[in-house]
C-alpha cells in the first residue's frame, strides 16, 4: 500500500524550530522528487520547499528562504522539513506530496503522485 505519513507538527512559540517528517511506504522515496506544501486557515495552499529526485536540487518559497531545510534520509525513506526561525504566519496544515516525474513547475499540485494526510504547526506570537 502507498502510503505518505507527515509527523512532526505541534504548537511552538515564534523564534522556535521544528522538524517535519514525510515517511513513505510502499515506493521509494529517492527515486521521487518531493515537495512540501501548507494550507493556512482562509488561505490557498502554498509550495513550501522542493527536492529533486534526479540532482537532489533544492527550491524554496520565498516565504521560508533561508529559516526552513529540506534533505533527504534514504535509509529511512523519509523526506524532513527543519523550520528554523518560525514565524506565526507559519501557522498552517502542512503536506508532503511525492512526484515520479520531472515537474515542469515545482509546485504544480496537480502533478503529484501521492500525497500525505498533513500535520498541524502552530505557532504562537
Amino acid at each position: 500500500q502507498v502510503q505518505l505519513v507527515e509527523s512532526g507538527g505541534g504548537l511552538v512559540q515564534a523564534g522556535g524550530s521544528l522538524r517535519l517528517s514525510c515517511t513513505a511506504s510502499g515506493f521509494t522515496m529517492r527515486y521521487y522528487a518531493v515537495g512540501w506544501f501548507r494550507r493556512a486557515p482562509g488561505k490557498e495552499r502554498e509550495g513550501v520547499s522542493y527536492i529533486s529526485n534526479r540532482d537532489n536540487g533544492k527550491y524554496y518559497g520565498d516565504s521560508v528562504k533561508e529559516r526552513f531545510t529540506i534533505f533527504r534520509d534514504n535509509a529511512k525513506n523519509t523526506v524532513y522539513l527543519q523550520m528554523n526561525r518560525l514565524k506565526p504566519e507559519d501557522t498552517a496544515v502542512y503536506y508532503c506530496a511525492a512526484a515520479k516525474e520531472a515537474l515542469g513547475y515545482v509546485f504544480a499540485a496537480e502533478d503529484y503522485d501521492y500525497w500525505g494526510q498533513g500535520t498541524q504547526v502552530t505557532v504562537s506570537s
